[in-house]
């Protein structure tokens, strides 16, 4: 009842509004918004934050060691990181990438950034699995996704793979 009101005094008064249950799917933030910052600890504890990379081209990479799909994606994010990381973009210098694990366990999580060879100094996690804040906020339902953000950590792309993230990141270089 109390929703059906507000509802009809919404549209009375001429307003827009959202009425959710809370469990409909989570859609995602959108391209061309200002990324979130995430602050989080990384694998040696560490805290670190998505805003000290203003000026790179970022891949805000969420990911974890028990996901297959992950797993058999990370040898492109690591081939693109190695061609584009000392490269000069229209809005940044240089890319490199920011994972993000929905890992529960953190020795499986160190051990598949050392067998992926995930070789860039950004890895962090809360370590709640798919409750991670992070995960919530970015209103990431599945993955591997992934945001790539530029210098000043607009979102431009959404979920880049394989081939595709490499022919984004040309065509953003200089």
């Amino acid at each position: 009842m109390k929703k059906a009101f507000l509802m009809l005094f919404a549209i009375v008064a001429g307003l827009t509004i959202t009425v959710t249950a809370g469990n409909e799917p989570k859609t995602g933030i959108n391209i061309g918004e200002k990324a979130p910052d995430i602050i989080e600890q990384s694998v040696d504890g560490s805290e670190m934050k998505l805003s000290d990379l203003k000026g790179q081209l970022v891949l805000i990479d969420f990911w974890a060691s028990w996901c297959p799909p992950c797993r058999r994606e990370n040898p492109n994010v690591v081939a693109a990181y190695e061609n584009f990381k000392d490269k000069e973009f229209k809005n940044a210098k240089g890319f490199t990438v920011f994972n993000v694990s929905l890992d529960k366990n953190k020795v499986a999580w160190e051990k598949a950034i050392k067998d992926d060879k995930l070789s860039w100094d950004y890895h962090v996690s809360d370590l709640k699995g798919w409750n991670s804040k992070h995960a919530s906020i970015y209103r990431v339902n599945g993955i591997p996704a992934s945001f790539l953000i530029d210098g000043d950590g607009i979102i431009l792309a959404k979920n880049l793979r394989g081939a595709a993230l490499e022919a984004k990141l040309k065509e953003l270089l200089k």
